[in-house]
């Protein structure tokens, strides 16, 4: 599908209580229910509907799924019973892992919990089969309203359910997750720093365990207290180990939630120990400090109590941190933005949030490897002008995001490969081009090309003017993008193309001269063979002039000029209004002509008579238009080719259209100005 460019100028963050409906209607939650109750229906979700292509786009269920309201299933449903909490995820036939462990870990910020969950919501008088979610969405939050049929076999729920049988919420969550990306099959696989960003608006950060830094518990035991949600999981080395159980009961290729971190004092010393759950709701670490392990007879039960420590097969279960370090490969920590924190609270981080895409043929560049289009990409200027406190360097984290790659699941889409890197600004306006990359190395980049749907990474640089450069690895690849900079000081950011400037020479007038050159002498000829006495020729007779003499000339390879352009060099040039061009009109635009073919063999590098269309920027800045990414992108799906090459011919129709924009916008802006000067003069 085409990715048209969207405005990345920066803009604030959702405010926490304004929630966007989503649903096709263009109801809310509210009135809604009010309708259902009203006619005393239950409420049936056209959008989503309890039939296989909600659960599935690419095979037909492997069972006979019946959809079930919970007053079908059991004789008496709770929203949530006994508050939601992290026992009340049991994970069911869906690989989504992933999705359950974030899950888990919002259940213990309450706050969190109920901007995810609205917890005013229940099976009591007013019950209307509907209930709703909200989640973030690339810098807003939306309301996400579905009904309450779930899909069941043998009289019990197949996917997300709760350890109580008579407790839903947390089955209707996973329906909204599903609804908001297609379907059910969306879900299967992914990474819990996906959904944990879902649930808060927050930025994650990713560590590889065996590398993290000496103060690891340290950052983990911050994380928490701020209540940021963290995650884990062990790596596999091939397919056939997904899933795999090690022999101390841990599951490699698994999401787990990090659920807490502590210190004992165990034998006269301090130990410190960290909290993990299984989103199976079973199957636990058998090591050290496990659930009946030796090491808690040494601990009294008060203490017990205050970690929370039981022997149950509930999923959870307590490890030695250094345990934590060999076991685990990677841990995953979203960090909440200033929208999900109250005012009082501190370690709070400025945010600013920019939307683009990347467009096969103009703003899909590649990495730096691809020199040739690299410089294409958007570009996000960075101002850092406020230094940390106490420190000579400005702290921010740069989180590029890919949008609706999961969504887009069932066309064939997959998380492209996408990283960024950052650039010294030489101290220039503009759209920075090629020489400049090819001559300057980057100051810092995203640690690795990932093909994950967020790369981010945490920078100190020295305060002053940066230019971050998002791309994919490969070029011509196509997708929405979100950028967002979170700063610990304020940061601003601007788009560099945002600006739209003509600079044109001033229109030519013919001036006649003593003596004709030899070239003006060889097209009278034409003309006179052409047209006759009145050296007037109309668009198809143009078309025989121009061609002829491009025929003539050695060194442009161009195919024929087509008949729309010359009708369209008509439009342009002809003053007297007769649909025909003079050959005093004829003169001046050949001058353009004559420049205008210069630029084209100036970008037209291997001399083929095309030009790639990632060099129409640079093309279009030499005849004097200065362009956008949103222009940019809307002239190359219009003139290039499957190839992202331009002819001539269609290379002169766009400066064509150009050249009488700007003319009918700076009549526009003249009329403008005398309207106005006749206001002030009144």
């Amino acid at each position: 599908m085409p990715y048209l460019f969207q405005d990345s100028k920066p803009r604030p963050p959702a405010l926490p209580g304004a929630a966007r409906a989503t649903h096709s209607s263009g109801k809310g939650y509210e009135e809604l229910k009010r309708e259902c109750l009203r006619k005393g229906v239950l409420f049936e979700d056209p959008d989503f509907p309890a039939c296989n292509s909600s659960l599935f786009f690419s095979e037909k269920p492997p069972i006979p799924f019946v959809w079930k309201r919970p007053g079908d299933i059991v004789k008496d449903p709770k929203f949530i019973l006994g508050g939601a909490t992290r026992t009340d995820i049991c994970q069911g036939d869906l690989g989504d892992c992933w999705l359950l462990a974030a899950v888990a870990s919002l259940t213990l910020n309450e706050k969190t919990l109920a901007r995810v969950v609205p917890l005013d919501q229940n099976f009591g008088p007013d019950y209307a089969g509907i209930f709703h979610f909200q989640f973030w969405q690339h810098s807003e939050w939306l309301d996400v309203v579905i009904d309450d049929r779930l899909p069941t076999f043998k009289g019990r729920l197949v996917f997300l359910h709760s350890a109580e049988h008579n407790e839903f919420w947390s089955a209707l969550l996973e329906k909204a997750y599903a609804k908001l990306n297609g379907s059910y099959e969306a879900l299967k696989g992914g990474s819990t720093i996906e959904a944990m960003e879902d649930f808060t608006g927050g930025v994650g950060e990713m560590y590889e365990v065996k590398k993290a830094p000496d103060n690891f518990y340290e950052i983990l035991e911050k994380a928490l207290k701020r209540c940021s949600l963290v995650g884990c999981s062990i790596d596999t080395s091939s397919a056939a180990e997904s899933e795999a159980k090690t022999p101390f009961g841990l599951i490699k290729g698994h999401a787990y939630s990090v659920t807490g971190i502590d210190e004992v004092s165990y034998r006269g010393r301090q130990v410190q120990l960290i909290r993990i759950r299984n989103p199976w709701g079973q199957v636990e670490w058998n090591g050290p400090w496990s659930d009946n392990s030796p090491e808690w007879r040494s601990i009294s039960p008060s203490e017990q109590r205050r970690l929370s420590q039981a022997a149950r097969d509930d999923g959870e279960f307590w490890m030695k941190f250094e345990d934590f370090r060999v076991h685990f490969d990677r841990v995953e920590i979203c960090n909440l933005t200033p929208d999900a924190l109250e005012d009082s609270t501190a370690h709070k981080w400025e945010v600013t949030i920019h939307q683009g895409s990347w467009v096969r043929g103009s703003t899909a560049g590649g990495c730096r490897n691809f020199l040739e289009t690299f410089w294409t990409n958007p570009q996000i200027k960075l101002h850092l002008t406020e230094k940390d406190d106490g420190q000579e360097e400005c702290t921010f984290i740069a989180a590029l995001m890919q949008k609706d790659r999961r969504k887009l699941k069932k066309l064939g889409a997959e998380m492209l490969t996408i990283g960024y890197s950052i650039y010294e600004s030489p101290g220039r306006d503009g759209h920075l081009g090629k020489d400049f990359f090819r001559y300057h190395a980057s100051k810092a980049r995203s640690k690795t090309y990932i093909n994950l749907r967020e790369v981010s990474n945490r920078f100190k640089l020295p305060p002053g003017d940066y230019i971050l450069v998002p791309t994919t690895f490969e070029p011509h690849q196509e997708a929405d993008f979100c950028l967002r900079i979170f700063s610990e000081k304020k940061a601003v950011t601007e788009d560099l193309d945002e600006n739209i400037a003509i600079d044109l020479p001033e229109p030519l007038n013919p001036t006649p001269s003593p003596q004709e050159t030899e070239e003006e002498k060889q097209f009278r000829a034409l003309f006179e063979q052409i047209s006759g006495k009145d050296m007037e020729i109309s668009a198809e007779e143009l078309e025989y002039v121009l061609n002829a003499v491009f025929k003539k000339t050695k060194n442009i390879k161009f195919k024929n000029l087509s008949l729309i352009s010359c009708r369209n060099i008509i439009s342009l040039m002809d003053t007297s209004g007769n649909g025909k061009l003079e050959f005093s009109e004829f003169k001046v635009f050949w001058e353009k002509m004559k420049k205008w073919i210069n630029i084209f063999l100036q970008f037209d590098f291997d001399k083929s008579g095309s030009m790639s269309s990632y060099e129409l920027r640079s093309a279009l800045k030499a005849a004097g238009y200065q362009l956008n990414n949103y222009l940019l992108q809307l002239i190359v799906l219009r003139y290039s080719d499957e190839q992202f090459q331009i002819e001539f011919d269609d290379f002169l129709n766009c400066l064509i259209r150009l050249e009488n924009a700007s003319r009918v916008f700076q009549a526009l802006s003249v009329k403008n100005k005398e309207f106005i000067n006749l206001n002030i003069g009144e």
